[in-house]
């Protein structure tokens, strides 16, 4: 696929993912959609030395400001419901990746903003940061996943609160309540994301990959959060990865983990 909305560089083995539509304050339309989908479940996915990926925004004012409103409003109850599908679809890819995703959030995170953040593993936000769920001023709700990773990360009575007045968090305020992982100073965002990535980057990408796959079990429905960790600590014990860690442990010396 040839990109137009997103722009991906590559630093030292970590992706950095902008969505470049600068003008619209990085909203997100179908066409950015449908690129995040073929690269979360496409391309990203073959990439073998990939250590993490960051997602930011072009631009000092948005992460992303939301979805583009104007692709709206020819919507009629199935064709917003099946909108909603996609979107989350493409969230979950993110939610499920076996590296790091990290959201970068250099200003303005709203509406499908804020639900693309939070369907990453981390969020780092700058000082201007600002994070809402505003769909009820359009009287709509939020579609992709809002209702429910808000609740995760911040609470039901805050997330009532928040959804339903669709009052903006600060940076710091979305620190306090668990929204975001870390705040500095606006600019530094990708960096602290990379020293982030480079720290995970150094444990058993297996480990890692199971990580990520355990911590969503307990939100699955379908499944129990506490066999599935049985499970999954079970398979990481039969790795190469288990074997060279307590050999090094053991050994008191760095491990050299090689993902299998």
């Amino acid at each position: 696929m040839t990109y137009e909305n997103l722009n991906i560089q590559q630093e030292d083995g970590i992706l950095i993912l902008t969505i470049s539509r600068e003008k619209a304050l990085n909203a997100l339309n179908g066409r950015t959609m449908d690129e995040l989908a073929y690269f979360f479940g496409e391309a990203a996915p073959q990439m073998d030395d990939l250590k993490g990926i960051i997602i930011t925004g072009a631009g000092e004012k948005a992460f992303v400001a939301g979805a583009d409103i104007k692709e709206f409003l020819a919507l009629d109850a199935a064709a917003g419901a099946e909108m909603a599908q996609k979107g989350q679809d493409v969230f979950f890819l993110i939610e499920r990746f076996p590296k790091p995703v990290i959201a970068a959030v250099n200003g303005f995170a709203l509406g499908g903003g804020c639900e693309l953040a939070m369907a990453c593993h981390m969020r780092v936000a700058g000082e201007k940061a600002r994070f809402g769920q505003p769909e009820v001023n359009l009287g709509i709700i939020p579609g992709y996943g809002g209702t429910q990773r808000l609740i995760q990360h911040i609470g039901k009575g805050k997330a009532m609160e928040l959804l339903m007045t669709a009052d903006m968090l600060n940076a710091e305020d979305a620190h306090r309540l668990g929204l975001a992982n870390h705040v500095v100073p606006a600019g530094e965002e990708v960096a602290k994301a990379k020293e982030i990535i480079a720290k995970v980057a150094q444990k058993a990408p297996v480990a890692i990959a199971k990580i990520v796959e355990c911590v969503n079990a307990y939100y699955d429905g379908l499944k129990d959060g506490f066999a599935y960790e049985v499970k999954e600590f079970g398979a990481t014990t039969g790795t190469e990865d288990f074997k060279e860690g307590a050999a090094a442990f053991i050994e008191r010396r760095p491990a050299n983990f090689q993902g299998k």
